[in-house]
């Protein structure tokens, strides 16, 4: 069988989380666990004790998973990690392709955004879900600054990836921004929130020439039926007769996803299961992202036998 890179469209990395979301705080504990909205959850697995979410371990984990390259995302839960992914990227760029982000959520961002895709990011990250309430005012990304910056984008050939809040809510938007802005190239995230009513109109935003669908988080969506994700793989051939296999990318959303089950486990109920083709797992799991993201010749990374085999 010939190789096919595995490539993951959304992923996390963080030194520290210390922030705050809608008023409530977010922050590092210890033994892999943070304060999330009021709560103490185990954010991360419980061997990385300080809570730092590395490049390195990552790394480790892309290797014996045979991941060969992955999409650093970012999310306002985790605080802005600009700095430390662009350094992530400048210690590994054949592995890492990161994404800038800047506060969204704050009147008068756009000279922010300039600068940071003056700092030389490849793709801009906006959590849109969190932009439907900001203090009883919604965030349109339709707005005057938010169109602005698409454009800056569409010309400097820079990537849109964004998460949208559950359903068509902003799917109007989006339709206006690819009409506006035809060139931009946009990946939308965690599956469109499938198993919320209205998921599937987000997906069929793929069938614009420039749009992407990446699965970060569907483990987490489906968690409650747990591996092998039956019903994230029905989803994933409905959507494959929505808009075709070929618009449709694999995303873990490491490490959050890996608290419940292994990385590897992340993408194996697809790579393993009867119901999708060989020519559909290898454009999903990899294939598109390649030519999406424009990562050159992936690494090949051997089969590692475990202790117990």
């Amino acid at each position: 069988m010939e190789f096919y890179p595995i490539i993951d469209a959304h992923a996390h990395l963080w030194l520290k989380q210390d922030t705050v979301v809608d008023g409530m705080e977010i922050r590092t504990t210890t033994r892999g666990r943070s304060m999330f909205m009021g709560e103490e959850v185990q954010m991360v697995p419980p061997f990385m004790v300080d809570g730092v979410n590395s490049a390195e371990v990552f790394l480790a984990n892309m290797d014996y998973a045979q991941v060969s390259a992955a999409v650093i995302t970012q999310e306002f839960i985790d605080g802005i990690q600009n700095e430390y992914l662009l350094d992530a990227q400048r210690r590994y760029p054949e592995r890492f392709l990161v994404c800038g982000m800047v506060d969204f959520r704050k009147p008068s961002f756009i000279d922010d955004a300039k600068a940071m895709i003056a700092q030389g990011f490849k793709a801009v990250k906006i959590p849109a879900q969190r932009l439907v309430n900001v203090d009883g005012r919604r965030v349109w990304l339709t707005s005057a600054e938010m169109m602005e910056m698409f454009g800056i984008m569409e010309r400097e050939n820079i990537i849109l990836s964004i998460d949208l809040v559950d359903g068509d809510c902003q799917v109007g938007e989006m339709n206006e921004i690819i009409a506006s802005y035809p060139r931009l190239k946009i990946a939308i995230g965690h599956f469109g929130m499938v198993t919320h009513p209205g998921w599937q109109e987000q997906i069929k935003l793929a069938r614009n020439e420039n749009v992407r669908i990446e699965s970060g988080g569907i483990t987490w969506l489906f968690n409650s039926e747990f591996y092998p994700f039956n019903g994230a793989i029905k989803a994933i051939k409905e959507s494959i007769d929505l808009v075709g296999a070929d618009k449709l990318m694999w995303g873990s959303d490491y490490p959050r996803t890996i608290t419940a089950i292994t990385y590897r486990m992340s993408y194996d109920f697809i790579a393993k299961t009867p119901d999708l083709t060989h020519e559909e797992k290898s454009a999903i799991l990899g294939r598109n992202a390649v030519e999406f993201y424009g990562f050159k010749d992936p690494v090949r990374l051997p089969y590692i036998k475990n202790m117990s085999e």
